[in-house]
């Protein structure tokens, strides 16, 4: 069979297809029937400015899925219908096929597969979400932007993406570093860790899930970067 994968595919929606964009959030889940080997599906919206910001974006939006194993991943990304569109409809696309290495908590009462506890050679990706209690939300949004200013002016973050299910209470980050040498001097210094203790300290989340990854054939554009 093969061993687990998973899927993160990013989009910024050109400004003359907002509206069908909008739509395909909304409904685009009913477009895809039955995937084979889909073990978790999240659409995710995003903020302005790549997803760092309260306020929502009309034009981010992503894609999160996982997978019995590579071939059927591979499968989504060139056959499915709705990626296709935004490949169509967009200023910036990204896809990465993920193999995961480190999982802790869960999202949406499912964990992710560990294909293979050693820690990679070269780049990793990092997804890291939660779902946040409301009455602590005020709280978080305001240790939350700190972090991410540092984030994207941190050496060695190839790529950064704020994405959520749900406004201001169901947030995600996903990153790709050069090495997980530089992804733990970022998230073990300055306003993250000041952020990361507060939550621990007064349980900010209901549920949240931190995984690491090895990124495989990232291709396309993000933030003024490209791949593959």
């Amino acid at each position: 069979m093969g061993a687990p994968v998973a899927i993160m595919a990013l989009v910024k929606i050109a400004e003359d297809a907002k509206l069908s964009g909008i739509a395909k959030l909304m409904f685009g889940r009913y477009q895809l029937g039955s995937v084979p080997g889909l073990q978790l599906i999240k659409y995710l919206g995003s903020g302005v400015n790549g997803g760092f910001s309260v306020k929502p974006s009309a034009l981010h939006q992503g894609i999160f899925a996982a997978f019995n194993n590579q071939q059927e991943a591979e499968q989504f990304l060139h056959g499915s219908a709705l990626l296709h569109w935004y490949r169509d409809h967009a200023d910036d696309f990204f896809t990465t096929q993920l193999q995961t290495y480190s999982c802790k908590g869960s999202w949406g009462g499912k964990s992710l597969p560990i294909y293979d506890a050693q820690i990679p050679t070269g780049a990793i990706a990092s997804l890291t979400r939660a779902s946040i209690k409301p009455w602590y939300a005020q709280q978080f949004w305001s240790k939350a932007p700190p972090a991410e200013t540092e984030l994207k002016h941190t050496s060695g973050c190839l790529l950064a993406a704020g994405v959520g299910e749900a406004p201001l209470l169901r947030q995600a980050t996903f990153t790709i570093w050069e090495s997980e040498v530089a992804m733990n001097d970022y998230a073990r210094s300055g306003s993250h860790l000041k952020a990361i203790q507060a939550a621990h300290l007064h349980h900010y989340f209901s549920e949240s899930m931190f995984a690491r990854f090895k990124p495989i054939n990232p291709q396309g554009s993000w933030g003024g970067h490209a791949f593959g």
